[in-house]
């Protein structure tokens, strides 16, 4: 699939899934945009990566939960680029805490960064997007499916995928398609964490009909579909990559 002459933004695109969506798109030719919030040597380490594709990768930090910030990074890009073709809303956060012991800090915290910032990143988007573009939200199964200490998470991730489908609908006379990708658990640093302290990594790998867990690659790969012409009529939709999980006999035994 071709990106040549497009730019996308990848927010939460230095590292994990992001970054495999990032090096992605930039092997299709996109100038690829990394928002990132932490760790500067790793953002710069993905961006020399990617650079060598032949691309150009601009890095821009900015902590999506702050609306300010969200502003200033798209005025930046209007500033480098002058306009965008691809937004890929991956940056995500969160509090992993029961319900009884969530505060109103972590809960908006979380909300701020996995919902409210697809909708303003959106926002700012279309504008840039005179000719159209495509935008892919990326959520997890912890939206329709219940996870330990996953209340703030899951039902931020259930937002971002009703916010997909009405957005889709409102966008569609723009020339902009957006749906959606939900993954489950994802081989990458955050769930080796997530996974020691839950017991998450083990059952997921030995409930998954595809007989290993999802890697950041194969969730790259149907990004990069759904960036393309190819996708045209797929809208407000919500793609599950997860290897067989979801609808495996095991998987309910295992998450609890």
């Amino acid at each position: 699939m071709s990106f040549k002459g497009k730019v996308a933004l990848v927010t939460g695109g230095s590292r994990g899934v992001g970054k495999a969506i990032s090096a992605k798109l930039a092997d299709g030719g996109a100038d690829v945009i990394i928002n990132y919030f932490r760790k500067k040597s790793t953002a710069q380490e993905t961006a020399r990566e990617i650079e060598k594709k032949g691309v150009r990768v601009h890095l821009i930090k900015a902590n999506l939960a702050e609306a300010d910030k969200i502003d200033g990074m798209f005025v930046e890009i209007e500033e480098e680029f002058g306009r965008l073709d691809i937004l890929i809303n991956n940056a995500a956060s969160g509090v992993a805490r029961p319900a009884l012991e969530l505060d109103d800090r972590g809960w908006d915290w979380t909300m701020n960064v996995n919902a409210k910032a697809v909708l303003l990143c959106s926002q700012h988007a279309v504008k840039l997007m005179k000719d159209g573009g495509k935008i892919v939200n990326i959520s997890s199964l912890g939206s329709r499916m219940v996870m330990p200490v996953y209340t703030a998470v899951g039902v931020s991730k259930a937002a971002l995928e009703a916010l997909t489908r009405y957005l889709a609908i409102e966008f569609a006379p723009l020339g902009i398609c957006v749906n959606g990708i939900s993954a489950s658990a994802v081989l990458t640093e955050a769930l080796k964490i997530y996974a020691e302290a839950q017991g998450l990594g083990d059952s997921v790998y030995q409930s998954t009909p595809a007989g290993r867990m999802v890697a950041p690659e194969d969730i790259a790969d149907v990004v990069a579909f759904l960036c393309s012409q190819q996708s045209y009529m797929i809208r407000g939709q919500i793609i599950i990559i997860d290897g067989g999980y979801s609808v495996s006999p095991s998987h309910t035994n295992n998450a609890k």
